[in-house]
């Protein structure tokens, strides 16, 4: 499902129109990303929650050259599932 997919579907399952759907997904977005830009946890109940995992800095290599690369630390959004939404989920499955 696309953005665009989840815009028409809101439009089509409430009465609100596709413009104002638009700027309700996404304001909800920009929500979101603003909290993991501030290092804030997301927790959305029976779905899931977002959090920034935080990776030190590394030397590494080029794996064609064999140089050595100084991999600098970087922060990155992480999503982890609910019990409810995996169960429901897995539950198509079996």
């Amino acid at each position: 499902m696309t953005k665009s997919d989840l815009i028409t579907t809101l439009a089509l399952r409430t009465t609100i129109p596709v413009t104002a759907s638009e700027a309700i997904i996404s304001t909800v977005f920009d929500c979101m990303t603003d909290a993991l830009v501030a290092g804030d946890r997301i927790e959305i109940r029976g779905f899931g929650s977002f959090v920034i995992k935080e990776y030190d800095g590394y030397t590494g290599r080029n794996p064609k050259t064999g140089q050595e690369v100084i991999i600098k630390p970087k922060r990155s959004p992480f999503f982890k599932v609910g019990k409810e939404l995996k169960a429901r989920v897995d539950s198509l499955v079996n």
